[in-house]
This record gives structure tokens, C-alpha cells and sequence, in this order.
């Protein structure tokens, strides 16, 4: 009988009203010995003033740290510690002790709010309460170059503390092929008139450079540096982006006091170098290569408060080294090429587009928003580095005409063209170019019109797998657009009026993985193939994630995704799988295009990609 009744009790607390659930926990929190009665006082350090309802300064800036000081309401006798959390954390934190002491460092400027409960001996939590305080954005930078001019020197479009415009020497040029593509808004988000197509500085690999007047950095102190950089294929060595250089005697001694370097000679490693005071050099590496021939955001920061130098790729941290005491160097910053022992030497074969410097150490968070080169807030800058259109063919190629990187498609096994489209009927036949044609740890956009042959995959089993293109690596794929075939649908046939069996399936973007499983973001329907389909792919490498548009309907949240490099083709109509082609997919194929860089909205995409 006790059994029934603690049964009884227990099935009474279950179905308690809400409202009396409400009022249990306010006689809770009256009662100082369960919870605290009131929110635990905050106090914020200097250089920062918390938000008043008429008064909210921006203080402080991007890295420098805030101090909350926690505690107890004057009430509250039983306080051992405090949970709290800071905008931009998802996950409550713990501070022990009846006044706490924590630091928080703002990752970029802008508003903040710290909530904090106090927390009682038995564990329970308190009355919530809250600071809201502004941090000031960080200081510009103290150089940007576009290299968008017709002619002369490249305009230092920063001017955050005079002009540092850099001359062109020797086989240094402009060309159209600037990382920001075709820029079609303003920062606004307003049409432009007339589209503009950007301009990227291109250097030969022999004499080919930039430099400004003098020096633009204070190397003694804490610096960034960060540029767009595309190494082309044949370059060998060492080849520099971007350095400052030093004159006089100093010169002679050693080398410039940095160098933001790519070895070409060796497996691809991008590397951050610095020379300190005492002449000793202290290297950053990037822990896996990167390709060549595609565009790669790098960046360099060297934080004199720590004496250390970090290294991105991509918007990502690559790594960290201490690197001692920094000196001046009084010589001015070079753009494709970089001083060692008095020599010049390094010099880039490739293109730079969008180098930009700053007098302080950028945040990580700074870094991962300048790598993603937004042009307004839903509009990021891409440039399109690949363009197969089937209306082009000639023959068994298909060339890139209009993209400017002069990629060639070549027909295989059976394919061919017909009515404008790439014919492609699942067993042997597909398309390959020469890649890497962009940077899979990159942010990129991909996009292609297919349509499935119905009766060719119903011959198929239910689980195929047909790549309808993508980019390999050593051991398989490094990412694709794929169709899975899941089932068979039956429908009334509209000429025959009869019922017939049609499969149906799902769109993927993402890899397969050696296993067979996928990491992939998938359509959110089963879709029959009645049609053709413009499927739309976007990998952001700066929130490390992958999205999967159909038309411009954007298929679930975007999803967490592990880059692979890739390391050679770019196929149509099959994949790399278990050392062999396979996956072949009949389809008929309009047309493909790719991007370096990631898409930001279903508006970019529906205007630049369109139908």
C-alpha cells in the first residue's frame, strides 16, 4: 500500500497544472535558503562602461579584454558560485565562489550582454540578471589594395593614415581576373548600374612586383597582413605574397622582419615567417597543403602583446608560434616578392587580389570575416573560375570561354551532346577537366541544370549512387553534387492514362565518404525526375559548412562539414570510389558553373545564378 501511495503522489506532481508549477517555483525563490531573491550585482572593468538607458559608449575594441566581477544580492546569504554566459556563447559557465572574478575577450565590436544567476549551496540557481555594454570596432586598416585602376599605381584605398600607393614594376599587370568576380551591387546592397568586372594584379614569377614608397607597418609592434593569392601551376620555390623589406645596413643583416610565403618547390604549404630581434627565424606552417591554380585567402598575425604569430588559410586558424621581440623595418611593403640577406628574391608566379594591412592584431573572428570578402550584407564577392556550357561544345571538348581560367571539359566513353544538353547514359560515360578548378577547404559556389534519364535508373537497383559532379581526392571524393535513388513511385501516365513505375529520389551536396555513408546536406523531399533541375551548391569554409539549394529554395540549415583537398579531376556523370571510376549517373546535363567563394543569400544566388 505505501508502493500505491508514493505511486499516487508521484502521478499528482506529474499532472500538476502549469500555473501551479509557476507558483511552486516562486515560493522557491522567496525562500532565501532554496534560491537567491534577487539578481547578483555586476560590476564591469575599465576600459569598459556598462549601458545606460539614455547612455550606451563603445569603449575598449576586438581583443581587449572585459572583467565581471559577480556577487551576492543583499539579501542572499547562501551564494557559492555563479552560472553565466556572454553574447555569442551558447553554453552556460561556472564561477565559484561567493564573489567571482571572470574575463571575457570581445572577438569583434559591437553590443554585448553577460547574464549571470547567482548559485546556492544545494546547486539551485537564483534570479537572473544582466549588463548590457558596447564594445568599439577595432581600428581599420592602415593599407587596402584593389588594384581596380586602369593604369598607374594601385591606389592604397584604406586611408585610415595617408596614402601608401603601391607602383607596379617590371612583369607585374593588371588583368580582369580579380578575386571579387563581377560585382553587380554596392555596399548598400543597391544595383549598379553597370556591373563591374574586377581587376586583380598579375605577377610572372621572374620580375614581376609591387611595393609602396616606405614602410607601411610599425613591425616592432603588433600587425596583420592578408591578401587573396592564386599560385599558379608552375611556379617553383619559395613564392611570397606579401613582405616588408628593410634599407640601410639592417638589410645586409637580415631579412625583412616577415614574409607571408607558399612553398611550391615542396608539397604546398603556406607559411607565416618572421625574423625577430635577435635574428633568429621562427616559421608558422599550415598543417596540409593547398592547391595551386585556384584562388586561397591567407593571413598573418603577429601579436606583440604575446610575442607570437599565428597563420590562417581560409579564415581558419592554421597554427601559432612564439616568434620573440619585433624590430622596425624601415623599407617599403612588397606585393610578390620578398628580402632575404640584402636579396631580393621569392618572386610570386601567380596573382594577388585584395592585400590589406593593419597596424594591430586582428581577432579570429576578424580574420574569418575578412576572408569572407562580403561586397553588403547578403552579397558576398565570387568570382567565377569555371563555366562548361554544353551549347559550346566542340566535338569531345567543351572549352571555358568565359570565365577567363581556360579549363577544357572532355567528353568520355560514350558522351556526346545533343539538343544543347551533354548526354550521359550511366555505364560508362562522363566528362572530366584537369583541377583542382577550386580550393576544397575554400569557400565556393557550384551550380549545374541535370536531368535524370527515368527509364535508364530504373535499371538500376534501389541505393544507387550517381555523381553528377564533382571533385576528387587521393582516395575518392572531395565533394559532389549526387542523386540516391530511394524507391519507385507509382503514377498515372497523362498520355496512356495508365499507372507506371517512376523512381523517385534525393539531391545531395557533400562527399561520400570511403565507407559508402555520406556527409552531405540532402534535399528535404523525395523528388521525382519529371524535369529538369538547377541544383546549387555552397561551401563557406569560415563557419566550416555546406548548403544545398534546389532552384533558389534553400534545403534545410546549412550543415557542419569536414573540407577534404582534393587532388585532381573534376568529373561529370561519375566518382572516385575504392581506387576506381564508378558511380556513373544517365542524365543529360545543361551546363555547370563554379565560384571561389561562398554565396550569402537565396536573393545572390537567384540573381547570379539564376533559373
Amino acid at each position: 500500500m505505501a508502493g500505491v501511495a508514493c505511486a499516487a503522489l508521484l502521478s499528482t506532481a506529474l499532472i500538476q497544472s502549469p500555473a501551479a508549477l509557476a507558483a511552486t517555483q516562486m515560493d522557491k525563490r522567496a525562500d532565501s535558503s532554496v534560491a537567491a531573491a534577487e539578481p547578483p550585482r555586476i560590476e564591469l572593468g575599465s576600459p569598459y562602461t556598462p549601458c545606460l538607458a539614455n547612455d550606451c559608449v563603445a569603449r575598449g575594441g576586438p581583443g581587449q579584454k572585459a572583467t565581471f566581477t559577480f556577487s551576492p544580492g543583499t539579501a542572499d546569504a547562501d551564494v557559492v558560485g555563479y552560472s553565466y554566459k556572454v553574447s555569442g556563447q551558447d553554453a552556460w559557465s561556472r564561477a565559484d565562489g561567493r564573489t567571482a572574478t571572470v574575463d571575457f575577450v570581445p572577438p569583434t565590436g559591437g553590443s554585448y550582454t553577460v547574464w549571470v544567476s547567482s548559485v546556492d549551496s544545494r546547486g539551485v540557481r537564483g534570479v537572473e540578471g544582466s549588463l548590457h555594454f558596447q564594445v568599439a570596432a577595432g581600428e581599420g586598416p592602415v593599407g587596402r589594395w584593389h588594384f581596380g585602376e586602369g593604369s598607374g599605381v594601385a591606389v592604397d584605398a584604406a586611408g585610415a593614415d595617408g596614402q601608401d600607393d603601391a607602383t607596379l614594376h617590371g612583369g607585374a599587370v593588371r588583368d580582369d581576373r580579380g578575386r571579387r568576380g563581377l560585382i553587380t551591387r554596392d555596399a548598400t546592397g543597391g544595383s549598379l548600374e553597370e556591373p563591374v568586372t574586377d581587376k586583380g594584379l598579375s605577377l610572372d614569377g621572374t620580375s614581376g612586383f609591387a611595393q609602396t614608397d616606405g614602410p607601411v607597418l610599425s613591425t616592432r609592434s603588433s600587425y596583420t597582413v592578408a591578401a587573396w593569392v592564386r599560385v599558379d601551376p608552375e611556379a617553383d620555390g619559395t613564392v611570397t605574397a606579401l613582405s616588408q623589406s628593410a634599407t640601410g645596413s639592417r638589410s645586409a643583416e637580415k631579412s625583412g622582419p616577415f614574409s607571408l610565403s607558399y612553398d611550391a618547390a615542396g608539397d604546398g604549404r603556406w607559411s607565416m615567417r618572421v625574423v625577430s630581434d635577435d635574428r633568429a627565424t621562427h616559421e608558422v606552417t599550415s598543417p596540409r597543403p593547398s592547391p595551386r591554380g585556384v584562388w586561397t585567402h591567407v593571413a598573418g598575425v603577429h601579436d606583440a602583446s604575446t610575442q607570437q604569430v599565428s597563420l590562417y588559410v581560409n579564415g581558419v586558424l592554421s597554427g601559432t608560434t612564439a616568434v620573440g621581440a619585433g624590430w622596425d623595418a624601415n623599407g617599403p611593403l612588397q606585393f610578390g616578392r620578398a628580402l632575404h640577406a640584402g636579396e631580393y628574391t621569392d618572386y610570386l608566379r601567380g596573382s594577388i587580389d585584395e592585400p590589406v594591412v593593419w597596424g594591430r592584431a586582428l581577432t579570429t573572428a576578424e580574420v574569418r570575416n575578412e576572408a569572407r570578402t562580403m561586397v553588403n550584407a547578403t552579397y558576398a564577392a565570387v568570382e567565377l573560375v569555371a563555366d562548361f556550357s554544353a551549347a559550346r561544345a566542340n566535338g569531345t571538348s567543351i572549352e571555358d570561354t568565359t570565365s577567363g581560367y581556360g579549363k577544357s571539359l572532355s567528353l568520355e566513353g560514350g558522351a556526346s551532346v545533343g539538343e544543347g544538353r551533354i548526354v550521359l547514359d550511366g555505364v560508362d560515360d562522363a566528362a572530366t577537366a584537369a583541377g583542382p578548378l577550386v580550393d576544397d577547404t575554400g569557400s565556393f559556389t557550384v551550380t549545374t541544370r541535370v536531368e535524370l534519364d527515368e527509364q535508364a535508373l530504373l535499371t538500376k537497383d534501389v541505393g544507387f549512387i550517381g555523381q553528377i559532379l564533382g571533385q576528387r581526392s587521393a582516395d575518392g571524393s572531395a565533394w559532389g553534387l549526387w542523386f540516391e535513388y530511394v524507391g519507385k513511385e507509382t503514377v498515372l501516365d497523362e498520355e496512356t492514362m495508365e499507372e507506371i513505375q517512376v523512381p523517385v529520389g534525393l539531391w545531395r551536396f557533400g562527399r561520400l565518404n570511403t565507407d559508402g555513408t555520406f556527409s552531405s546536406v540532402t534535399s528535404e523531399q523525395v523528388v521525382r525526375l519529371d524535369g529538369a533541375a538547377r541544383l546549387t551548391g555552397v561551401h563557406d569554409s569560415v563557419d566550416a559548412t555546406i548548403g544545398l539549394y534546389v532552384g533558389s529554395a534553400e534545403q534545410y540549415a546549412p550543415k557542419a562539414f569536414a573540407a577534404e583537398a582534393g587532388s585532381g579531376d573534376f568529373a561529370v556523370g561519375k566518382a572516385f570510389a575504392g581506387g576506381e571510376w564508378k558511380h556513373f549517373l544517365p542524365a543529360r546535363i545543361t551546363e555547370m558553373r563554379l565560384w571561389s567563394g561562398a554565396m550569402a543569400s537565396p536573393d545572390q544566388i537567384s540573381n547570379l545564378v539564376g533559373d
